[in-house]
């Protein structure tokens, strides 16, 4: 169950971005800020997460 909620939420974060022409660094952050939430409310180890979020950003 855990893992539909997941896809789900990433489904959802990725139908937002694939309508916008331009993705601002803005809406980057605002992505990652909820890829992370999605990440942690799935029971994802902090650490991991912290680090995966890391990774996307550099």
């Amino acid at each position: 169950m855990a893992f539909e909620g997941l896809s789900s939420r990433l489904q959802e974060i990725t139908r937002k971005m694939r309508g916008k022409a331009r993705i601002t660094e803005s809406d980057l952050k605002d992505m990652l800020r909820e890829v992370k939430l999605a990440l942690l409310e799935a029971d994802v180890n902090y650490k991991i997460v912290k680090e995966f979020i890391a990774t996307i950003r550099r």
